[in-house]
């Protein structure tokens, strides 16, 4: 299930406005290019920022995402046509053998059943070519990510044209490691309305997760930084053979 920042219509609305800072994405262009990817299956594509920028490169993009609330904005965006969208999830989409999928920003740790998880990696193996790649990110656990997530270090006010003002900030809810949640406050000024957004993030350790594309006949080819965020996440390159 997405989170409702994803589904709900008015949040999917203006999800691109709060949070326009989309450079955590060069790393996955930069690698796309690396690996001259003609085919790429974006998981979780949400809004289709990610899936529409490779499609400026000639790129031939999938974009998959349950939440149809942001489907249907991605699809409203210029250029939209030159991506294939699906909502729903990676288990269940057509034959594919791309070049390259992805699970960009929150997406790896947002698949927080552990099921779920063995499910997406088995499903996105098959919709890789040979030799074809899977690149994901997930937050190192030893630097406890989920402290930093106070009303007071992310409340802020946005001013969004023809929406007005909208207060936003996130507060922690349980830690129970691996698991983590919060939740997320949206306040329109035009009417009043407050909408929430509950997510739940899974913490998974370095060699979880080797173990894991192990089991499910991935090669991990490397483990690299973030640029943007050194030492403070793995970005996984694994292999179908």
């Amino acid at each position: 299930m997405a989170d409702d920042c994803f589904t709900h219509p008015r949040l999917a609305a203006i999800y691109d406005s709060l949070y326009p800072d989309r450079s955590d994405l060069d790393t996955y262009l930069h690698m796309a290019d690396e690996f001259e990817a003609d085919r790429v299956l974006d998981i979780g594509c949400g809004t289709g920022v990610f899936a529409l920028l490779l499609a400026d490169r000639g790129i031939e993009v999938v974009g998959v995402d349950p939440a149809q609330a942001s489907i249907d904005v991605a699809r409203t965006k210029p250029e939209s046509e030159r991506v294939r969208w699906i909502c729903g999830d990676v288990t269940n989409l057509p034959p594919l053998k791309v070049d390259l999928a992805t699970m960009t920003a929150n997406v790896a740790q947002e698949i927080a059943d552990p099921q779920a998880w063995q499910k997406t990696l088995r499903a996105t193996r098959e919709a890789l070519r040979p030799g074809g790649r899977l690149i994901f990110e997930t937050r190192d656990p030893s630097r406890r990510a989920w402290e930093e997530w106070t009303r007071e270090k992310s409340y802020r006010v946005t001013e969004l044209p023809g929406v007005g003002s909208v207060e936003s900030w996130v507060q922690l809810g349980e830690v129970t490691r691996p698991l983590v949640t919060f939740r997320w406050t949206y306040k329109f000024a035009a009417d009043g309305q407050v909408l929430t957004s509950d997510s739940t993030l899974r913490f998974r350790e370095r060699d979880e997760v080797e173990k894991d594309l192990d089991a499910h006949g991935y090669v991990v080819d490397d483990i690299r930084d973030a640029p943007d965020r050194p030492g403070r996440e793995f970005v996984f390159l694994a292999r179908r053979p």
